[in-house]
């Protein structure tokens, strides 16, 4: 009897290391995946995620995971260069752009992330090629027809800025800054109703951006028109009183628009008739110069001339013979006459 209860402890004893046993093996299985299992496009997936959110630190990490698991891996690069462009190591990211493209040439987010880090470095003309190769893998990548159009328009070559806008404002219509830099692109070109046009958009969009405002008052004062370039300045002002541009263009919106008044009005004279009041506008009369020549020996000493204030001529109407006038003149002709007759006899 005391061997089968030894027995029976003995068994009951394995049972519940085996159950131990078990539980420790699932509990290792489960703490392994959060620390060992990701492999490199699980945490090129987080990288990504971490960009879309604006937690361009945290992408680095993940991208860095990846690439530490893969150090060819050509996306994890170009995810890592934009992250690098978004937290402004420009340098870096194009490094790092350009050896991704080396594994693989075609990779989008590389050659998107080389192309603006130059034009960030200032290297325009290199900017605007590289954003051609891009076009040549991804044709509706609408920050890059936006960031190409700045390019060419700081080269001021504002034909090609116009047509990377239009492709821009295309796919983004309520893209502000865009219309706004279309506009300035055709003010490059005096072509200032486009330049209208593309301001119109902006401001259609909102009417809250001084800038755009600004800009838009330019043009009206290129097209003759300064009362309705004030009224952009005035607008621009209202948004921001201190914006030094737009004060010093209204300044001068309001002395064009005082010279226009000045030199477009004649101010009527008045002169008085007997009939009544009526206005015209008088001919400065021209004074006469003497023409004067001097004595053999004489020194011709030339008189000083006072300008003659002229005065407007005045017009002067007598009014018709009234009818009781003429029937008392008749009255007394026919009265003469009679006169004469009686004389006569």
């Amino acid at each position: 009897m005391n061997r089968f209860i030894c027995n029976q402890g003995k068994f009951r004893h394995g049972i519940m290391r085996s159950k131990t046993i078990v539980l420790i093996v699932l509990l290792a299985l489960l703490a392994i995946p959060c620390v060992h299992a990701e492999d490199a496009l699980e945490w090129y997936t987080k990288g990504q995620n971490a960009v879309l959110a604006g937690n361009y630190a945290d992408a680095l990490t993940y991208y860095n995971n990846a690439l530490e698991l893969d150090k060819n891996y050509a996306a994890a690069m170009a995810g890592k260069a934009a992250a690098l462009n978004a937290l402004g190591d420009y340098t870096g990211a194009m490094s790092l752009s350009d050896k991704a493209l080396l594994f693989k040439a075609s990779e989008p987010t590389a050659l998107n992330a080389r192309a603006f880090s130059l034009f960030k470095l200032g290297r325009y003309e290199e900017s605007v090629t590289a954003y051609d190769k891009l076009f040549l893998v991804q044709t509706n990548r609408v920050d890059a027809y936006c960031n190409q159009g700045y390019a060419y328009l700081l080269l001021n070559r504002s034909e090609a800025a116009i047509k990377s806008y239009e492709r821009c404002t295309a796919f983004e219509p309520l893209n502000i800054e865009s219309w706004n830099r279309k506009g300035l692109a055709y003010m490059n070109l005096g072509r200032y109703n486009d330049a209208l046009t593309a301001f119109d958009q902006a401001t259609s969009i909102t009417i809250k951006n001084a800038t755009v405002w600004n800009n838009k008052g330019l043009a009206y004062m290129q097209l003759g028109k300064p009362q309705d370039a004030l009224e952009c300045f005035k607008k621009a002002l209202g948004i921001d009183p201190n914006f030094a541009d737009a004060l010093k263009n209204r300044e001068s919106a309001t002395g064009k628009l005082q010279i226009v008044n000045i030199s477009g009005t004649i101010t009527p004279k008045v002169t008085i008739s007997r009939i009544g009041t009526f206005y015209t506008t008088a001919t400065p009369v021209p004074v006469p110069t003497e023409i004067m020549t001097a004595a053999p020996g004489q020194t011709l000493v030339t008189p000083t001339i006072i300008p003659v204030e002229t005065t407007p001529v005045k017009k002067t109407t007598y009014s018709p013979v009234s009818p009781v006038t003429a029937l008392g003149a008749v009255i007394v002709i026919g009265g003469l006459v009679s006169v004469l007759n009686r004389e006569k006899k």
